[in-house]
């Protein structure tokens, strides 16, 4: 990671699951500084208490502030180089129960992050989104895709700028706060497993996964891409058996919002979509002719689409199994 070399990064939500992630990465690298900000007091000492014995630390600077408070934006984001903006209010029950909350944090919060990222001369700012922004079915996907249209416009924003914006897209990160797996786990001692529909799927990635593949997107990023991973597909079914074997499964059906099978790449934007070795990249009209994706990718047939569905990649329950050991979530 030498092009993070005498850099000064902000990571928004930087005490999430991704956050701490991707700063125990960050930490492993030559930086300038490390700034952290997030809202919530708790979690930044907790954070702190466990980080504090790492190399490098002393390089790291925290600060409490709401996405939404454009000022203190702008206070934090003085002399940065690099924005990882990982903040964003993301369970969909919430979402739909507080719409204005979701609106006011995922859309108006990333805009001051654009908005001050171009007035403080930022060079690069990566957004982290999800596969729920792609075809939306819930609200909160609805204001990640807002949120992923406002970065990639950064771009493109009037006015003589030159910070570049790109965005992240992946699936389920294995063990996140309010994820699925620690639901499942909180409910074996009901002796029931509730599942929606034995059906679905989705995609998965590991926490130590994303955060590499935002770093290694952020050293190569043009500025107005949507980068997604190529990852596994797993049925939600395998995974709440593997986690709670022998635990009966109930099906309650499918709740207000929720999909079946989600998708990353909708067959619209196969048009838009190169195929790199590890990963799709989506191409905004700044990009179209971007010479860097078409001597290094092959652009996907017309009518492609990416879904935890159709995907070639699958998890055995077997290695499922060992992910979920490996990452001690088992």
């Amino acid at each position: 990671m030498k092009f993070l070399s005498n850099k000064v990064i902000l990571v928004t939500g930087g005490t999430g699951t991704f956050g701490k992630a991707v700063i125990r990465k960050i930490l492993e690298s030559d930086f300038k500084k490390l700034i952290v900000f997030s809202r919530d007091e708790l979690k930044q000492f907790e954070l702190m208490s466990e980080f504090k014995l790492l190399p490098n630390f002393d390089l790291v600077q925290f600060y409490l502030g709401d996405i939404r408070d454009s000022e203190r934006v702008n206070q934090v984001m003085h002399g940065v180089d690099i924005v990882i903006h990982a903040a964003a209010m993301k369970q969909v029950s919430a979402a739909e129960d507080n719409p204005l909350e979701a609106i006011k944090t995922n859309i108006f919060g990333t805009e001051n992050i654009v908005r001050s990222s171009i007035e403080n001369q930022v060079d690069k700012v990566i957004s982290l989104s999800t596969d729920k922004a792609a075809n939306p079915a819930n609200l909160y996907g609805a204001t990640k895709l807002c949120s992923d249209k406002l970065i990639i416009a950064g771009n493109s924003f009037p006015g003589d700028t030159k910070t570049k914006f790109s965005v992240v897209r992946y699936g389920n990160v294995l063990g996140s706060r309010g994820s699925v797996i620690p639901y499942f786990k909180s409910q074996i001692q009901y002796n029931e497993i509730p599942i929606t529909d034995i059906r679905m799927t989705r995609f998965w990635i590991t926490s130590n996964q994303a955060s590499s593949f935002v770093l290694n997107r952020l050293s190569d990023m043009q500025g107005g891409e949507i980068f997604i991973p190529k990852i596994p597909s797993c049925k939600v079914l395998d995974v709440a058996k593997i986690i709670c074997p022998n635990i009966p499964i109930k099906i309650i059906g499918i709740r207000p919002g929720e999909k079946l099978h989600e998708t990353m790449i909708t067959i619209d934007d196969s048009y838009n979509t190169i195929e790199m070795n590890k990963y799709y990249v989506i191409l905004s009209h700044l990009l179209k002719n971007n010479k860097y994706y078409k001597d290094k990718g092959i652009k996907v047939a017309e009518g492609f689409s990416y879904t935890s569905e159709n995907n070639h990649i699958w998890f055995s329950n077997r290695e499922f199994k060992e992910t979920l050991i490996r990452e001690n979530l088992i």
